[in-house]
């Protein structure tokens, strides 16, 4: 039988390796980010002329590339969401269409960058490096 010190390290071991097999199955997994909007909403407007250009352009869009959806028409059957969308815009982060993570309302563009970044780092998803 192994001693503590030595069954220690073998299950530190394999959380690490599960970790590892983890990060690459959502790095491998299909990863979206669905803006929930609606006609007339102001924010939406905010978000559409001061990211919606450029937002394809960077590695987050890159890594989760940007799905629009109406409030306002019925849900895609090919979305699960952990609980109604309330605010317009919603930004959900899905992965294999499954919500993950969302940022309701838009807070301003240096703070959705930085909320964006966290739930991507969280999640372990890898930002692909587009060429600039």
């Amino acid at each position: 039988m192994f001693n503590t010190k030595a069954s220690f390290i073998i299950r530190l071991a394999i959380a690490a390796l599960a970790a590892i097999v983890m990060s690459v199955a959502i790095a491998r997994a299909e990863v979206q980010l669905m803006m929930a909007e609606e006609p007339g909403c102001m924010w939406c407007a905010r978000w559409n002329a001061e990211i919606g250009p450029i937002y394809p352009k960077t590695d987050e869009g890159a890594a989760a590339p940007l799905r629009r959806v109406n409030l306002l028409d019925p849900l895609p059957a090919d979305i699960v969401l952990a609980r109604r969308i309330n605010y317009t815009p919603t930004f959900v982060l899905l992965v294999e269409g499954i919500e993950i993570n969302r940022i309701e309302g838009y807070p301003g563009e240096d703070f959705f960058w930085g909320i964006l970044a966290h739930m991507l780092e969280q999640e372990g998803i890898v930002l692909a490096k587009v060429e600039k």
